[in-house]
């Protein structure tokens, strides 16, 4: 097996998972897109559990190694609230829905070890965004209005909610940068 195989199925698969779902592609999909025989799938991930698994997980990592660079990068929290909605639309840039989303969207039918993963990453975002806007609130760069939390839970939700449009309308440009000043102004 080449030393990438394993790179290659995970990046494949999460674009599957962004484009059609989880439930909806299938090794028989990933082999071909890869170019692999199915046997050499289950040699890396014996079941699709543990295919999207490490696609969260991997996932995450990359989220997280960006939510400290743009710590690093921007000290004024509007600025790192706008550098979130840069790297949350880069994703809809390629026309792919955000992985959280995806796997929400079928929350139901995935595996109770895929619904925690997703679960966590939902948590995740939200309490970097809530850490984020305490501190606006706290240096008095954004108002408190309905608090940290909630703006929190609103300019995810709107960012989800505007990626799914995006994708059924395939309407690239609808979501503007001055979404975050909006809600984290008047929220």
């Amino acid at each position: 097996m080449a030393v990438g195989t394993r790179d290659a199925l995970v990046h494949t698969a999460e674009n599957l998972m962004r484009t059609r779902g989880y439930s909806a592609f299938s090794y028989a999909d990933l082999a071909e897109v890869v170019g692999i025989r199915k046997a050499s799938i289950h040699h890396h991930f014996p079941t699709k559990e543990d295919l999207g698994g490490a696609i969260v997980e991997d996932y995450i990592e990359r989220v997280r190694t960006e939510f400290d660079r743009v710590e690093v990068q921007h000290s004024d929290v509007v600025a790192r609230l706008e550098a979130f909605f840069q790297i949350f639309k880069s994703g809809d840039d390629g026309k792919l829905l955000p992985l959280c989303g995806a796997l929400a969207a079928e929350m139901s039918a995935l595996p109770p070890s895929m619904q925690q993963l997703t679960q966590r990453f939902f948590e995740m975002q939200l309490t970097w965004l809530t850490r984020m806007l305490e501190q606006g609130i706290k240096l008095k760069q954004i108002p408190k209005g309905s608090g940290a939390r909630q703006k929190a839970f609103l300019l995810l939700s709107v960012l989800e909610g505007s990626s799914f449009i995006n994708w059924a309308t395939k309407d690239a440009d609808s979501l503007q940068p001055s979404v975050i000043r909006l809600i984290v102004e008047n929220a």
